[in-house]
């Protein structure tokens, strides 16, 4: 955070370390310090307010000021000053982000759209959004706003979960693990499922990462969409919706204890018990058990928990009791996660796993065009084919890119080119998912962000001539981590250039620049010539997803 004078602060999110979900956490910090200031009782400033401008892009960041007024790091670029400027003008309590942060948080949040707004040095006004709260709708239904990528691919799985389905019939549950790395289809492949049992009773608890030391984060979430809670719900209103909830088999304490976890008034109704608070959180997970299964007596229950590598402890001791439990009910249990999550249900016996592997080229054409509404031209088709690497997140994300650009020419039934193509950037709403899988500790950092001089695939003869200050386990990094093919050991290594370099340099960075400028300038990719031509001096390139002004 850099202090700018006596009333104003700048908040960098996704400078030193980058999250997937930077502009997400600086718009949830922003709505937090509009409550927290308005709960403040100062009796020398009764009306103290605060105001919120956020804004996203690529900026040059790192080093501290030098002119005595601050220390603290320094960003050089558009979002922190348009970050600023809509802090200017906005109204007291009131957060207000740019369109470049309203097109990385997406559905996340509830807004009201504001009049195009002049701010000075900007020739044309700008749009922007006032974020009213957080949104109702899933991550994953929020972050796509009703844009699903068409399902290539996933047939053999789809088959897998309908058999299983078909079994817990009998009464005996089944569970499904699905394993797959980030954008590769997990929540598409349930949410196809999902509409395959449109009249089935379908719970889903999603996992976030923001939430993840929020007890009961993902139930307490469920309880609220499926009872329709609304902000101007008066306190009596809110108890009736989730009296009509509750399964008629669950007693009063167990209703006391939800009620007490969601923050519903009902002790007048129903008194809590006078309990130790590990007692209290015991009694309160058989509660929710109780109400699952008693849901699961009346019909079959498809039950799903998302994204599970990002759940609170409390909700995962909730999970670990539903997977015991589920072999005596008719239900579905699905649970998807990460590959860096370690599922320990494997080896339950009613325990199925999938893991999702990236899509061959036809595949990845085949959601292109159906993105498109025609066949792509065959040079846009091979760069979205090798930039995407298979993961159906991408491939849509760099369509999307495409159609922005103005590329194409719509003829009969095929996409012209409306001129030369140059090399597809990587999209902003993707930056920051894969910084931050680099921005993870680990050896393989360093090797990556020499190794975006080399291009995408370079061998372990060449990094060890450009990076020979680095020990020799240091060069052998796992190539999992670097997008490389760990069949292949060490033979080649792989890393995208134009997005690895920006991922932080750390404290070689001028000898590693200068080794890679002057070793790897015939190799060296494009994309790298120019994020060393936009540091010049300047320690790092990055984009932080969000930059943050506070009044």
């Amino acid at each position: 955070m850099r202090p700018s004078w006596a009333i104003t602060c700048s908040p960098y999110f996704g400078y030193p370390e980058a999250h997937e979900n930077d502009a997400e956490r600086a718009v949830r910090a922003g709505l937090a310090l509009v409550d927290a200031v308005a709960r403040l009782t100062i009796r020398l400033a009764p009306s103290l307010h605060v105001r919120v401008g956020i804004a996203s892009g690529l900026v040059v960041a790192g080093g501290e000021g030098v002119d005595g007024a601050f220390r603290g790091p320094v960003a050089i670029g558009e979002a922190p000053d348009l970050a600023t400027r809509l802090q200017s003008i906005a109204a007291p309590d009131v957060v207000m982000i740019a369109a470049t942060t309203r097109d990385l948080v997406r559905g996340l949040f509830d807004y009201h759209k504001v009049e195009r707004v002049p701010l000075e040095g900007s020739s044309e006004p700008v749009p922007a959004w006032q974020v009213v709260g957080t949104s109702a709708a899933s991550r994953f239904e929020a972050l796509r706003e009703g844009n699903l990528t068409p399902l290539v691919g996933r047939g053999e799985e789809l088959d897998l979960l309908q058999r299983r389905w078909q079994q817990i019939q009998s009464g005996e549950g089944r569970v499904v693990l699905i394993s797959g790395e980030p954008g590769i289809g997990k929540s598409r492949l349930v949410r196809a499922f999902q509409d395959r049992l449109a009249n089935h009773a379908v719970l889903s608890f999603y996992c976030a990462p923001s939430y993840q030391d929020s007890p009961l984060y993902p139930v307490i979430a469920q309880f609220g969409r499926a009872a329709g809670f609304r902000r101007d719900d008066t306190p009596e209103e809110r108890l009736a919706k989730f009296e009509a909830l509750l399964h008629p088999s669950v007693g009063n304490e167990a209703i006391a204890l939800i009620a007490a976890s969601l923050s519903i008034s009902a002790e007048e109704r129903y008194p809590l018990p006078s309990l130790s608070p590990q007692r209290r959180k015991q009694r309160t997970l058989e509660a929710l058990i109780a109400q699952f299964a008693g849901l699961a007596t009346e019909r079959p229950v498809l039950a799903v928990f998302e994204d599970v590598h990002w759940i609170d402890p409390t909700s995962r001791e909730l999970l670990d009791a539903v997977v015991d439990g589920v072999r005596n009910l008719p239900t579905l249990l699905l649970i998807t996660y990460r590959p860096e999550f370690t599922a320990v249900w494997a080896n339950h016996a009613q325990a199925t796993t999938i893991v999702l592997n990236r899509l061959g080229n036809s595949q990845v054409t085949a959601i292109a065009d159906h993105l498109t509404g025609k066949r792509l031209p065959r040079e846009v088709r091979d760069q979205i084919i090798e930039r995407s690497d298979g993961v159906p997140l991408f491939v849509a994300e760099l369509v999307k890119t495409v159609l922005e650009r103005g590329l194409l020419l719509d003829r009969d039934d095929q996409c012209l080119l409306h001129g030369p193509v140059s090399p597809l950037a990587i999209p902003s709403t993707l930056q920051g998912l894969l910084t931050a899988g680099l921005d993870r500790p680990g050896p393989g950092k360093e090797v990556a962000q020499i190794g975006a001089a080399l291009g995408r695939e370079f061998s372990y003869e060449v990094i060890s001539k450009v990076a020979d200050w680095l020990p020799e386990q240091r060069r052998r990094p796992d190539p999992s981590r670097l997008g490389g093919d760990a069949s292949n050991g060490h033979d080649a290594l792989g890393a995208d250039g134009p997005l690895l370099y920006g991922g932080g340099l750390g404290p070689h960075r001028s000898r590693r620049r200068r080794l890679a400028g002057s070793r790897c300038s015939v190799g060296c990719s494009r994309g790298f010539r120019y994020a060393l031509g936009r540091c010049g001096g300047a320690p790092l390139a990055r984009q932080p997803s969000g930059a943050t002004a506070i009044h």
